[in-house]
């Protein structure tokens, strides 16, 4: 999301839109041509694309969401039938596809999308002690399922939820009141996404050697790279906003004993 922001920022802030498609049944009639973008700003897994006249433009990718940008004229990689936002400038053709959750708004009322979610760990309001504040309101909740929840912090998914649990050596099933130090583990998820913001190759562990990259996700049944053990992965609930199925949590189950 991060990422995805700063391409749009870059590429179309301070310019005008000269023709808006949004293909949505409920904004098919909304038309955004001859505002001038100001700014695009992630706000958790949140996309904001603010507009001159005081509009947001709000979509959330969720798991298969995305924005792309193209020159005018070029070829879009993505279907036609998948393309739900088309925002186009005299360079530029910002295309985005199987957009979830899309809203315009006034920009004065984004909190009405985005009010309830807890501290962006990569934004301007990050609070380290209100992240801990809000995950230490529910103790008897597994830690795995808290650092998932948006509303306590926002800005972790799946992966870093299992490196963050891996380096500070807590089990996901781990009720959150028995997390020995809460405010490291919040402080290690924000070093962590913060050292990545800019880049696509994800690296928990410093290397960006093919394999490497992270320590336990996405590596069932492979050794550990601090002890060997075999890591297991298997599902933790749900419940986290912005999910509704079961996701997979990755482990050691010697360096994160139950």
């Amino acid at each position: 999301m991060f990422r995805t922001a700063a391409r749009l920022h870059a590429a179309l802030a301070g310019h005008p839109i000269v023709a808006s498609d949004l293909r949505h049944p409920r904004l098919a009639l909304v038309d955004l041509s001859g505002r001038t973008v100001t700014e695009c700003v992630p706000r958790g897994k949140h996309i904001m694309l603010r507009l001159s006249d005081g509009l947001t433009l709000h979509s959330h990718l969720k798991m298969d969401g995305s924005w792309w940008i193209y020159r005018p004229g070029q070829r879009w990689r993505t279907p036609g039938h998948q393309v739900r936002v088309v925002l186009t400038t005299d360079d530029v053709v910002a295309v985005g596809a199987r957009l979830h959750d899309l809203e315009v708004v006034r920009t004065e009322d984004e909190s009405s999308l985005v009010g309830h979610l807890g501290p962006d760990l990569l934004g301007p309001d990050w609070d380290a002690d209100e992240a801990v504040r809000r995950l230490a309101a529910t103790p008897e909740r597994p830690i795995g399922l808290a650092l998932l929840d948006q509303r306590n912090l926002a800005g972790i998914g799946n992966l870093y939820r299992a490196e963050v649990l891996f380096l500070r050596g807590v089990h996901p099933a781990t009720p959150t009141g028995e997390v020995a130090d809460l405010p490291a583990l919040v402080k290690t998820a924000q070093r962590l996404l913060y050292a990545n913001r800019s880049r696509v190759e994800q690296s928990t562990t410093g290397s960006l050697i093919r394999g490497q990259e992270r320590y336990v996700y996405g590596r069932r049944g492979r050794p550990c790279l601090r002890c060997g053990t075999r890591i297991t992965a298997e599902p933790l609930g749900s419940g986290a906003e912005g999910t509704d199925a079961e996701r997979t949590v990755f482990y050691c189950t010697n360096c994160q004993p139950a």
